[in-house]
């Protein structure tokens, strides 16, 4: 992420099939994948790179998946998938 955005967490957005899957998900699940989205959020380069695409990364802990992407700046995180166990 560029030094500029440093100290201040992205905007996170998601497409319309991850908010159909947020939308399915439990008051517990959800708890979960706010949590996986604050550690996320703090320092989006460290996680892994998607195995098939490599612009997307590919957070996976703890039964939470969360495929997204970074704009250029950094400054908003694209959630394209989600899943929690």
């Amino acid at each position: 992420m560029p030094e500029h955005t440093r100290g201040r967490r992205p905007r996170i957005m998601f497409v319309d099939p991850a908010e159909t899957q947020v939308r399915a998900l439990s008051t517990v699940q959800i708890a979960q994948l706010d949590a996986a989205l604050g550690e996320i959020a703090a320092d989006p380069s460290d996680v892994k790179p998607h195995a098939t695409a490599s612009a997307l990364r590919d957070y996976q802990h703890s039964g939470v998946r969360v495929v997204f992407y970074a704009t250029a700046l950094g400054s908003i995180l694209v959630v394209t998938y989600v899943e929690v166990d």
